[in-house]
Parts: structure tokens; C-alpha cells; sequence
């Protein structure tokens, strides 16, 4: 089995193009489908053979203050995703995969470790909830919320494609986003390796140990 490689350009080109409606359907924008890893795949990884430059994003954390997204994670282990608290099912199921396989590390890389969970629906997501949300999770990680556009820029940068929250037909309030988690790489910042929605417990818990080192899954 080898790890899957991707060019950051299809992502920019394809991943962005599908969108994830939690507790619904998957919505395509776009003719292409999503590239990522999965269960599907040889392995959950998906290398970028160019990899992402980290946004420059400074948003609010769950204690109300700024925070700057690269100063605060430079020079160390990080992934990113980016959904939202009424998310009923892929959002929660995707956080809590990466808290159970994170304690699975020895605690200095736990400690090491940063998760950065950015709201796709900032209106409903205050940093209060938020912060309520991700506790039940894992305590450390990092909440996000702000501007929506400053948001949706960012996530594109990374070839995820997110659209503010509105009802659907049956008036629920939907927040449709890429379900694509970015790791971050220490020695670099920048960020090397996707998974996908369909990323298990048992696919993090065996990368982790490599991706606090900056290493290739």
C-alpha cells in the first residue's frame, strides 16, 4: 500500500467543488468529485505533492480574544477543519476521531498537538459555544469563529469550499463545507497532508505519531 499524492492545484481545482451538507446529502457545485483520502483508499492520507501555504486568518478563540492562526501555530503540529456546532453527524464524528486517536500519544506530543476547529457558520457559533462544544470534545482544542468571508477565503486557500448556513427545504439551518482535514507540518508550516470525511479512529491514531514530526504518513 502506498499513500496517496495529489498536487495542491487539483485540490484548488476539485476538492472545493464538493461540499458536505452534515445531516444531509453530498452537494456538488462543480463536475468534479472531491479528491481525498478515505476508506476507500490504500491508506487515509493524502499527500500534496505542493504543499498548502498556512492562511494568514486571525479570528476570535472561545475565550473571546484574537487569534492569529500563524503565529499561534508556528513551528508546530497542526490540523485544521473547518465546520460547525449543529453539525449533527460528520463534524462531531470527525473531531472526536482525532481526540480519541490524540490520546493515543505520549502527552509531550499531545501537548505538541494543535487542533483548530474554524466555524463555517460564525452567526450561530459564538465563541461561548463554541467553546462548550469543543470541551466536550477535547479541551484543547482551538475554536475559531469571526468574520464569515475572512473564513471562506481562507478555507479556499486550501482548496475547501464552504457556504454561509441558510435553511434548507425543510427550514433547518444548514452550513454546506468541505469536509477535509489539512495537517500542518512543524518543520515546514506548511500544510502536506488531507484526509477525508471517511478518515477512522484507527487511520489517525497510526498517523499522528508521524504527523507531530513532520514526517509522510
Amino acid at each position: 500500500m502506498r499513500t496517496t499524492r495529489v498536487t495542491a492545484a487539483a485540490l484548488l481545482a476539485a476538492a472545493a467543488l464538493t461540499l458536505t451538507a452534515c445531516g444531509g446529502e453530498t452537494a456538488k457545485t462543480g463536475s468534479v468529485t472531491q479528491i481525498s483520502g478515505g476508506q476507500n483508499s490504500a491508506k487515509a492520507a493524502t499527500v500534496l505533492d505542493r504543499p498548502f501555504n498556512k492562511p494568514d486568518l486571525v479570528l476570535t478563540d472561545t475565550t473571546g480574544k484574537p487569534w492569529n492562526l500563524r503565529e499561534q501555530t508556528k513551528g508546530k503540529p497542526t490540523l485544521i477543519y473547518f465546520g460547525y456546532t449543529h453539525c449533527p453527524d460528520v463534524c462531531p464524528l470527525t473531531m472526536s476521531n482525532i481526540a480519541v486517536a490524540k490520546k493515543a500519544l505520549p502527552q509531550a506530543d499531545q501537548d505538541n498537538l494543535q487542533v483548530v476547529f474554524v466555524t463555517t457558520d460564525p452567526e450561530r457559533d459564538t465563541p461561548e459555544s463554541l467553546g462548550a462544544w469543543l470541551q466536550a470534545q477535547d479541551p484543547s482544542f482551538i475554536g475559531l469563529t469571526g468574520d464569515f468571508a475572512a473564513i471562506q477565503t481562507a478555507a479556499r486557500t486550501l482548496g475547501i469550499g464552504i457556504e454561509a448556513a441558510k435553511k434548507d427545504d425543510n427550514g433547518n439551518v444548514v452550513s454546506m463545507h468541505g469536509a477535509q482535514v489539512i495537517a500542518f507540518s512543524p518543520k515546514t508550516d506548511e500544510g502536506y497532508v488531507l484526509y477525508g470525511e471517511g478518515t477512522t479512529v484507527d487511520d489517525y491514531t497510526k498517523d499522528l505519531p508521524k504527523l507531530v514530526k513532520g514526517e509522510t504518513p
